[in-house]
C-alpha cells in the first residue's frame, strides 16, 4: 500500500499591541537602540500528531513492449563460436541444460574461462543455473562483436563448462579414460583410425538409480561413419561436473552407424540414436547415384569401416536403441520397423508405443510408428502423415495443416533383417549400367499396386527381387518412396528436431497430477524446420507456402489428441524475411531465428531452440509461445 507522508507543522504566534483610545501625540525622535536581550530558553517540543490514513492504490499501467527483443518473445541465451552449429540440447529433471558446439572453425584460437579454444567438436553444459526454475526477466546475450566473442561461447545466464572435445583421451582417469579419443572412429576389422569426428550432436543424460547428481551422458557423433560416446559424470555442490569414466560405444555388431544425428531418451531410459545419412542407388531406383557403381560411390569411410566386406546400404538409415545403457557393454539394436530414411530425431510418446520420426531431407515425410507392445519397438506398424493446408493461406507465419495418417505396413525387426541380408553379398562387381541391384521405383509401385510378384529387370525391377513373390520390404527399406506412392505428404524440407515435454503431455492427455479445477493447456509436439524452401514452396503439392522466410526456417507445433495422435500442425515462430540481396551471414535477421535445428520443451511451456544457420555465430534461443 502507498503511505501518505506525515509532517508536523509548527505555527509562530505573534502578539499585536494596540494603543489606548484617544488622540495620538506627535511622534518623538527615535531613541537609541537598546541592548539586545538574552535569547530565551527553547520551549518543549510538542507531541507528534497521528499518521494519516493510507491512500488507495492507483490503477496498473499498460505493459510496455519488449525493447531489445523486438516483442518477439525470443531471448538469446547463448551464441556459439564461428563456424559452429548449436546441437545436443538436453534438459534434465534437475534443470541442467546440455548443448554442444558442432564443427567449429579450426581458426578459433582464443579462449574464455574454460581455457581451451573452440577449434574442435565440443560437448558441454551450462552451470550455475536451474533451467526448470528459470525466471522470465532474462536479458539477451549480445550479438558477438569482438574477436573473443566470435570465437567462444557467450551466455546470457550460466557458465558454459566444456566436458570434452574431439580427440580427448581423459588421461587422468587411467584405465577409465578413452585411449582411442572422444569422437574417434576405427575400422571394425582393420582397427585402423578412420575419422576424428568434430560433429557432436544429440545429448541424452541418464541419471544413476541412486543419485540424481550422477549419471551418464550419451552423445551422438554425426559423420560417416558415426557413433556415440558415454561419459560417466557427477555434479558438485557448486554445479560443476566431473568426468569419472569415458567410452565410445561399440556398434560393430550392427556394422556401425551412418551419421548419428539427433535423438531422445525413451520413457524407459534407453537412448535412441538417429542415423541421418543413408546410401543411394541409380536413376532407376529410389535414390541417386548407384551405391555399387565404382565410379559414383564416394563413401570411402563406410567402406573402410566394414572392410574387407562391402557395405550393404540397407543396413544404414534407422533408429538404433541403446539397451542396457549403464552396463559395461551396452547392447545396440537397430529398429528396422521404424523405417529407413534420413532420420533426424524420434520421440516416444508416454503410451510407450507411439513413436514420431522426422526425415531431414528435401521431399521428406513425417512418420509415425505404433509398436505392438509397450517398451518394445521390434514390431509394429509404420504410417506417413498426409497434410491438408489451410485454404486461402500461404505465408509460413500463419499457415497451418490438418493431419491424417496413411498406413504403410506392419513388420518385425527379424523379418526385415532377413530381407536386408539378401543384399549383403553385393559388391561393385555386380554393377550393371542402367540397372540397380536394389529396390527400384518400379518395385515400390508394384508393391503399392498389389502385384503378386516383383517386376522383372526388363520392367525396371531390381536385380535381387526380379520376379520373386511380393513382400513388404519396400515399406521398410525404401520408406519415403513407399509413403509417397501411398499418398503421404513427401514435401518437407529439412524437417529437423521434434520434441515434447513428457510431463506436460501426460497431464494434458491423462489428467495425471492435475489440480482440480485447473485449466490444462493443449499438449503439443514441437517441430523445427531449418529451411522452408524447394518442396515446401510454390503452387504444387500438399505444401504450398510462400518463400518469404525461405532459408531462415521456423518452428511448428503439432496437436496431440487423447490417443497420442497428431491431428494438426501450425506455426509457432518463424525466422525473419529472407533477403537474398545481402551477404550469406546477413540474409536472415540476426535478431530472429536462422535455420532452427533442435528444439526442447521446458516444464513451464517455453521452448529452447538451437540454430544450424547461416549466421557467423549461431544462437541458442529461449522462446515463449505465449508471448504473442
Amino acid at each position: 500500500m502507498k503511505r501518505i507522508a506525515y509532517s508536523l507543522i509548527a505555527a509562530a504566534v505573534t502578539v499585536a499591541l494596540t494603543a489606548c483610545d484617544g488622540d495620538d501625540g506627535k511622534q518623538g525622535p527615535q531613541g537609541e537602540q537598546g541592548v539586545q536581550g538574552e535569547q530565551g530558553v527553547q520551549g518543549e517540543q510538542g507531541t507528534n500528531g497521528t499518521n494519516g490514513t493510507n491512500g488507495t492504490n492507483g490503477t496498473d499501467g499498460v505493459a510496455g513492449k519488449d525493447g531489445q527483443n523486438g516483442g518477439s518473445g525470443l531471448i538469446r541465451i547463448a551464441t556459439v563460436p564461428a563456424g559452429a552449429e548449436v546441437t545436443g540440447l538436453f534438459l534434465t529433471e534437475q534443470g541442467d541444460l546440455f548443448f554442444n558446439v558442432q564443427h567449429p572453425s579450426d581458426a578459433n584460437t582464443l579462449v574464455d574461462g574454460n581455457q581451451r579454444p573452440y577449434n574442435g567438436g565440443t560437448v558441454g553444459v551450462l552451470t550455475g543455473v536451474n533451467f526448470n526454475e528459470l525466471p522470465r526477466n532474462i536479458v539477451s546475450s549480445p550479438v558477438p562483436v569482438t574477436e573473443l566473442e566470435r570465437q567462444t561461447v557467450v551466455t546470457a545466464i550460466g557458465e558454459y563448462q566444456i566436458l570434452g572435445q574431439t580427440g580427448d583421451v581423459y588421461a587422468d582417469l587411467g584405465e577409465k579414460g578413452l585411449a582411442g579419443g572422444l569422437g574417434v572412429h576405427y575400422g571394425i576389422t582393420s582397427g585402423d583410425k578412420i575419422l576424428e569426428n568434430d560433429s557432436p550432436d544429440f545429448n541424452g543424460f541418464v541419471p544413476s538409480a541412486d543419485d540424481e547428481n550422477t549419471g551418464y551422458l550419451f552423445t551422438n557423433w554425426e559423420a560417416y561413419p558415426g557413433g556415440m560416446s558415454r561419459l560417466k559424470m557427477s555434479k558438485s555442490d557448486t554445479g560443476k561436473w566431473s568426468i569419472e569414466e569415458a567410452m565410445m560405444l561399440d556398434f560393430d555388431a550392427v556394422k556401425g552407424t551412418a551419421a548419428n544425428c539427433f535423438g531422445s531418451v525413451s520413457p524407459w531410459g534407453t537412448p535412441l540414436t538417429s542415423e541421418e545419412w543413408i546410401v543411394w542407388s541409380n536413376e532407376n531406383s529410389t535414390q541417386d547415384p548407384d551405391w555399387n557403381n565404382p565410379a559414383e560411390m564416394g563413401n570411402d569411410r563406410i567402406e573402410a569401416l566394414v572392410a574387407p566386406e562391402y557395405p550393404n546400404p540397407y543396413r544404414y538409415g534407422y533408429i538404433a536403441e541403446v539397451q542396457n545403457p549403464l552396463s559395461d557393454t551396452p547392447d545396440i539394436v537397430k529398429h528396422f520397423t521404424i523405417g529407413r530414411y534420413e532420420h533426424e530425431n524420434s520421440v516416444v510418446m508416454p503410451d510407450e508405443r507411439t513413436v514420431y520420426s522426422s526425415q531431414d531431407d528435401t521431399g521428406g515425410v513425417l512418420f509415425k510408428f505404433i509398436a505392438d507392445q509397450p517398451k518394445d519397438l521390434s514390431s509394429g506398424t509404420l504410417y506417413g502423415a498426409k497434410l491438408t493446408q489451410d485454404k486461402g493461406l500461404n505465408d509460413p507465419a500463419v499457415t497451418g495443416f490438418d493431419v491424417t495418417w496413411v498406413e504403410i505396413a506392419s513388420g518385425t525387426n527379424a523379418e526385415i533383417e532377413a530381407w536386408i541380408a539378401e543384399y549383403d553379398e553385393i559388391s561393385t562387381a555386380d554393377f550393371v549400367e542402367g540397372q540397380t541391384s536394389y529396390l527400384s521405383v518400379a518395385d515400390v509401385k508394384a508393391w503399392v499396386d498389389g502385384a503378386e510378384t516383383y517386376p522383372t529387370v526388363a520392367q525396371g525391377g531390381g536385380l535381387v527381387t526380379a520376379g520373386k513373390p511380393m513382400d513388404n520390404r519396400a515399406a521398410f527399406l525404401e520408406s519415403r518412396q513407399a509413403a509417397k506412392q501411398l499418398g503421404a505428404t513427401a514435401e518437407w524440407r529439412k524437417l529437423e528436431g521434434i520434441s515434447i515435454n513428457y510431463d506436460r503431455v501426460v497431464e494434458a492427455v491423462t489428467g495425471q497430477d492435475r489440480v482440480p479445477g485447473e485449466v490444462v493447456e493443449q499438449a503439443y509436439m514441437y517441430i523445427g524446420v531449418a529451411d522452408i524452401d524447394k518442396t515446401m514452396i510454390g503452387d504444387e503439392g500438399d505444401i504450398q507456402l510462400s518463400a518469404r522466410v525461405k532459408d531462415c526456417g521456423g518452428v511448428y507445433r503439432a496437436h496431440i489428441d487423447n490417443n497420442y495422435n497428431l491431428t494438426r500442425i501450425e506455426p509457432v515462430v518463424m525466422g525473419g524475411t529472407f533477403r537474398s540481396s545481402l551477404t550469406d551471414a546477413e540474409q536472415c535477421d540476426v535478431n530472429q531465428l536462422s535455420q532452427p535445428d533442435n528444439v526442447i520443451v521446458m516444464q513451464d511451456g517455453r521452448i529452447i531452440i538451437g540454430e544450424d544457420g547461416i549466421q557467423e555465430n549461431n544462437t541458442l534461443w529461449l522462446y515463449d509461445p505465449n508471448s504473442k
